[in-house]
């Protein structure tokens, strides 16, 4: 069962602990909720599940009523402390203590292992109240990684960003690289009281399913449209001469419009455009 604002306070205060903003840390109260976050996992018994951001281990409790395989990743050093004694009976229970992410663009090495060294025929998902201030590019690393399905709670405004249609104000690169990863579903708005302490903002319950187009260029891609994304609201002429792109041979290759503006261009477009740059540095 979930717990309370009150249980969630007494675990916190037998830790001498408190909620700390800088970890980005809001702890679900809504039992419903917890479960609704759950569910969105599609957990199966022989599932690795991945928790980033545990807390006092609320979903924990509900991710291991459906496997017995998790692994939390705990940046709290007093949380991680009640977390390794709440659940030191579980067999399948490992807790990383550590930030998820090494630097902006890789995973935790642990975290990373603990992927890679899984039975090949071992689905890995992770389910999470992700901590907001590492979402976005916590999410690029887990797709690119291979990670099956990723359901989790983020700001609404991040929800936003990640199923954004070309040519919207939300739209921009985390768009394009995860709607070229993976299918996205937002599943559901979250409102500020299901959530202690309370977040100025709406939440979302966000489910995204792997549909991988990159491969082993996504690092690449992503470099490649980052540049572009520098000059969103210039024309694709010039934001490719910017990023030193054969304009003309690329606008040829692709048949865009040279006028159009990067926050114009679908994500589909986006990957043709790197096809043809790529294909053009070869030549």
């Amino acid at each position: 069962m979930a717990q309370s604002k009150h249980e969630i306070q007494a675990i916190l205060a037998a830790a001498n602990s408190a909620p700390r903003h800088r970890f980005g840390q809001n702890f679900m109260i809504d039992q419903n909720l917890v479960r609704l976050v759950a569910d969105a996992g599609e957990i199966q018994s022989n599932n690795l599940v991945i928790e980033v951001g545990p807390g006092t281990g609320t979903l924990t409790d509900e991710i291991l009523l459906r496997t017995p395989n998790v692994i939390a990743v705990e940046i709290d050093r007093d949380l991680a402390a009640a977390l390794r004694e709440r659940f030191a009976d579980r067999a399948g229970f490992r807790l990383i203590e550590g930030d998820a992410l090494a630097g902006k663009h890789a995973l935790n090495v642990e975290l990373a292992g603990g992927i890679a060294g899984r039975p090949s025929q071992q689905s890995v998902k992770l389910v999470a109240n992700l901590p907001y201030n590492i979402a976005s590019p916590l999410i690029i690393e887990l797709l690119g990684t291979g990670v099956d399905l990723l359901a989790f709670t983020v700001q609404k405004e991040v929800a936003d960003r990640l199923r954004a249609p070309a040519g919207s104000d939300a739209y921009g690169l985390l768009s394009v690289m995860v709607q070229l990863l993976s299918r996205v579903e937002v599943l559901r708005t979250l409102p500020p009281q299901a959530f202690w302490p309370a977040p100025t903002i709406e939440s979302a319950l966000v489910r995204l399913t792997l549909q991988d187009r990159l491969g082993a260029k996504a690092r690449a891609f992503n470099t490649f449209t980052q540049k572009l994304f520098a000059a969103r609201r210039k024309t694709l002429r010039k934001a490719l001469l910017q990023a030193d792109q054969p304009a003309d041979e690329l606008m040829a290759r692709t048949g865009l419009d040279p006028k159009c503006r990067p926050e114009e261009i679908p994500p589909e477009d986006f990957l043709r455009l790197y096809e043809a740059a790529v294909a053009t540095s070869t030549t």
